[in-house]
């Protein structure tokens, strides 16, 4: 048993590690098939000015496949991001059919074009630095997000924040 939950452990970091590849490629069908039908999204993060949660996005799959189609259309900064995640922890049910996970996280992004006189063209800059709080689903071997809350620790987010982090 021991075995099986260190391979279904590995399975589940592996997941995550895809989807932080397949967005930066902005392959967003590939993203969109490592998660389940019943798919919700959400970014988050804490206001202490009005001491509440802030959502930023959140939607269904369903939601979130338009939302990736109309991306191309959008007006945009469409300078990279480069996430790099660490998994934290997975924890994987007694009937090992649903699992969760915590992964810290920080997104970089390339600037094409010098936005003011502080930031060139081809500077690399901090983005974005939060957590990813995640939930699967387990079938066998096939292991699908069922939930996905980006949890900011930035709240100043600038243009290109309606991609998907």
């Amino acid at each position: 048993m021991a075995a099986n939950g260190a391979d279904t452990t590995e399975r589940i970091k592996e997941v995550i590690y895809k989807t932080c590849i397949h967005q930066d490629d902005m392959n967003w069908n590939a993203w969109l098939d490592l998660c389940d039908d019943d798919y919700k999204y959400m970014i988050r993060a804490y206001s202490p000015e009005i001491q509440a949660d802030m959502t930023y996005l959140g939607g269904s799959r369903e939601h979130m496949q338009s939302l990736t189609e109309m991306l191309p259309k959008h007006n945009t900064d469409n300078s990279p991001l480069k996430r790099h995640c660490t998994v934290y922890s997975v924890d994987v049910s007694e009937d090992g059919k649903s699992a969760s996970a915590v992964s810290s996280f920080v997104v970089y992004q390339t600037m094409l074009d010098g936005i003011n006189s502080h930031v060139d063209a081809g500077e690399s800059r901090l983005f974005l630095v939060g957590r990813y709080n995640d939930k699967f689903s387990i079938d066998g071997d096939s292991v699908k997000f069922t939930e996905r809350e980006v949890r900011l620790d930035t709240r100043r987010l600038d243009k290109g924040s309606h991609w998907p982090i």
